[in-house]
């Protein structure tokens, strides 16, 4: 069986030019959606010539990484941390430390208030991309398409806030009828590479078939905890001050407490939990991210891993996918057989006898 081959892509980060092809050894590559993804590696020195073009291409903050799978596009993002170690036997290596292109969305602030009346939350989200990319050096040619969500919002960002924009996305989607949002990588039909910005009201969905995934077989691994330390069935969240008189003693925006009546009439305990939007200064807002945190916090906690054989079927596009997992064992003498959307995954590529895989994260329906 051959082994696929995997190659860093070493680029200017603001232009995309091509700056060196080098060898990377130990990579570990994840990407998620609603999470930054990350890439770790290093980079071997055996000798001066490596050496001279590594110096040259691999400028923390303003390179690009992309990771190629014989030749499709898996990864992509940024380089920001470079270090360069050497062990007692006197082998160089730089080891690298990179983040998705998200990662940038949350190092730029906005720095010019921007206000939407009833403009879909899309357009909302891309509106904020172009405000990055329409500065000066900020344009990393991020592209998107213009579907629309069917849901318009009324927003105002404060420049005063001085708030990251990844910051400022992350708060929009997360609201009651909200969306996700993630930037992915590819390469085109025309061979180029491609950084899009992928929306998905409420969530990111691909792919039109399920795969199906099983244990005993290629699921080689797995671990599904369950944790109640979220767990939240009253909640409450608060927003920014809105007195005007300074006179006067100053209090946060409160929603409504909210109390699931039917779980503690079911024996579960009270338990509380809140939140804080200090910048939201809209009731209707702040009540929409509160229904929206409550919901999430009512049910513990699930985000099972699965460990599978990569086969050639899998590939980063199975983010938003639908996947079927089918388990028999001890704990599941009647298999278990339901289906999940993938949120996250994380490869490790073939090296020295470790074979190919790739763990997955799972959302429990």
């Amino acid at each position: 069986m051959t082994l696929a081959s995997y190659r860093l892509l070493v680029c200017d980060l603001r232009s995309d030019q091509l700056l060196d092809v080098l060898p990377v050894q130990g990579v570990s590559l994840d990407d998620y959606i609603g999470k930054t993804g990350r890439l770790t590696g290093t980079v071997p020195i055996p000798n001066t010539e490596i050496a001279a073009r590594a110096r040259r291409a691999l400028v923390p903050g303003r390179t690009a990484v992309w990771v190629e799978r014989n030749r499709d596009i898996w990864w992509g993002g940024i380089l920001w941390t470079l270090s360069l170690a050497s062990d007692d036997r006197g082998r160089l290596g730089v080891q690298l430390q990179c983040g998705g292109w998200e990662s940038y969305l949350y190092r730029r602030l906005l720095l010019t208030s921007q206000e939407a009346v009833q403009v879909d939350q899309f357009d909302i989200a891309r509106g904020l991309l172009d405000y990055v990319q329409n500065t000066p050096g900020g344009d990393l040619g991020i592209t998107y398409d213009t579907a629309a969500s069917g849901t318009v919002r009324d927003r105002t960002f404060s420049r005063y806030d001085l708030n990251t924009v990844g910051d400022l996305l992350d708060q929009l989607a997360a609201v009651e009828g909200g969306f996700e949002w993630r930037i992915a990588s590819h390469r085109d039909p025309d061979g180029r590479r491609v950084k899009v910005m992928q929306l998905g009201s409420p969530t990111i969905r691909t792919g039109a078939s399920d795969i199906v995934l099983t244990h005993p077989g290629p699921i080689t691994s797995y671990t599904w905890p369950v944790d109640a330390t979220t767990l939240a069935n009253a909640w409450q969240s608060r927003g920014a001050s809105v007195n005007s008189n300074q006179a006067t003693t100053s209090y946060p925006l409160t929603s409504p407490v909210l109390v699931d009546d039917t779980a503690i009439g079911e024996g579960w305990p009270r338990l509380d939990g809140s939140s804080d939007y200090s910048t939201v200064e809209v009731q209707a807002t702040l009540d929409a991210h509160a229904r929206a945190d409550w919901t999430a916090a009512r049910s513990p906690a699930q985000i099972p891993e699965i460990t599978v054989r990569l086969d050639g079927t899998l590939t980063p596009a199975l983010l938003g996918a639908t996947v079927r997992i089918r388990i028999r064992d001890l704990w599941h003498p009647t298999p278990l057989d339901a289906r999940y959307r993938v949120v996250g995954l994380s490869i490790t590529p073939p090296e020295r006898g470790r074979p190919e895989t790739a763990k997955l994260y799972l959302e429990v329906p």
